[in-house]
């Protein structure tokens, strides 16, 4: 798994982290189970605070994504499949919502959105 920070952006540092951990585990990169850098060790590698590192990690734990025991490390949590089969859902959804809104902007038609989506899928098959 490799994490990276954009300085630019308006996320915080932490966010970024933790969103790119949560994906990794949403698109099955990361697996139940699987450990995780230690927070010293992640924080090093990214040249970062202990203290950013740490904050992503209990932002993950929180939600559910990780879990965490003194001394042992950090793993992926334990995931209930239909709820990431919803939050995957979900995440489809919305990129397709604002696909949708630049098309009706444009003037596309339903037809010809269709047409370009059917086009990109089989590109993706292939």
């Amino acid at each position: 798994m490799k994490i990276v920070i954009s300085y630019q952006s308006e996320q915080p540092i932490y966010q970024q982290i933790a969103m790119q951990i949560k994906n990794a585990v949403l698109c099955g990169e990361l697996l139940e189970g699987t450990a995780l850098p230690s927070i010293r060790a992640l924080a090093k590698e990214l040249k970062i605070s202990v203290i950013t590192t740490k904050k992503a990690y209990e932002m993950l734990e929180e939600e559910g994504m990780i879990v965490s025991a003194q001394g042992k490390g950090s793993y992926v949590a334990p995931q209930n499949q239909e709820v990431l089969k919803e939050i995957r859902l979900k995440k489809v959804e919305d990129a397709l919502s604002g696909a949708l809104k630049t098309a009706r902007d444009m003037h596309v038609s339903r037809d010809e959105v269709e047409e370009i989506l059917r086009f990109l899928y089989e590109d993706y098959e292939e």
